[in-house]
């Protein structure tokens, strides 16, 4: 029986939908985020993408900051409805 791998984080593919979005390749990407004070590489982009990596919280916020958008928008649609029904 194969084994099935979870994916290391839930914004990977979102976080690549916006980079598209801003037109910035991976290492335009990483750099705007050196800038902005996250020690990144285009490898760690690639990683994160792909949901092989891990994605820290404090990272989670500069990534967000850097792509223009909010933390909870990189989530995907199906767990920010569920976490707006825990809300109210």
């Amino acid at each position: 029986m194969a084994r099935t791998r979870q994916p290391a984080n839930v914004v990977g593919k979102e976080i690549q939908k916006r980079r598209y979005q801003l037109g910035l390749t991976q290492e335009e990407f990483a750099a705007k985020c050196q800038v902005h004070g996250l020690n990144i590489s285009r490898g760690t982009v690639s990683q994160i993408e792909a949901q092989l990596r891990c994605v820290k919280d404090m990272e989670l916020s500069t990534l967000a900051s850097v792509l223009g958008v909010s933390t909870d928008s990189l989530y995907p649609a199906s767990l920010r409805k569920s976490k707006r029904k825990r809300q109210k």
